[in-house]
């Protein structure tokens, strides 16, 4: 297999489950928890003592499928995911979170290309980590705020999705690694 197809076949790989993920925190945020708060998330432990809507899991690794996105099918590619996710967070989510879901999944992600997009070619695990890091922060302001009134569960949120960011670390430093001992460079 030729490098450009292999790029190819592993971003839309990403493009897939970066799309699936949107879904799936939808339903897991209402569906899927240890507690089920009444009018209100189901919640899961992220730390001993710390509870977030179960979501969350599911945002922190859309935001690392993002970055292999562009990584892989470049930039356009990449605005495009969000472009794609953004309706799709729009069509299914719940009605009584879908500007909160819309609007917490734009501005972070728009956040994540941002950080992303400059630092990738000379750190990219600095900037998988960091564009993760401020792509986390500000979907969880954005979405606690919008769809709760409140930041109650903030710490959660940024613990559970801080942890999918560092569980893809190691995955995106032996794909570099391949990606440099293979020549393929980075869209």
């Amino acid at each position: 297999m030729n490098r450009d197809h292999q790029r190819r076949i592993e971003g839309l790989v990403a493009l897939v489950l970066f799309g699936l993920t949107i879904p799936l925190a939808n339903w897991l945020i209402g569906n899927a928890g240890t507690v089920c708060v009444p009018n209100g998330p189901c919640l899961v432990p992220v730390w001993p003592g710390v509870m977030a809507p179960s979501g969350v899991l599911m945002v922190g690794l859309a935001l690392v499928l993002r970055d292999i996105v562009q990584r892989r099918l470049g930039t356009l590619a990449g605005l495009g995911a969000i472009a794609v996710g953004t309706l799709i967070s729009a069509l299914l989510a719940p009605p009584a979170i879908v500007i909160a879901s819309v609007s917490a999944f734009l501005l972070s992600e728009l956040a994540d290309f941002a950080i992303y997009t400059p630092l990738q070619r000379r750190r990219f695990l600095t900037a998988v980590f960091a564009s993760g890091m401020v792509g986390l922060v500000v979907d969880s302001i954005v979405f606690l705020y919008l769809a709760f009134g409140s930041l109650d569960f903030l710490t959660g949120q940024i613990i559970g999705k801080a942890w999918m960011v560092m569980f893809a670390l190691p995955l995106m430093y032996l794909m570099r690694r391949r990606d440099e001992r293979l020549g393929l460079v980075a869209a």
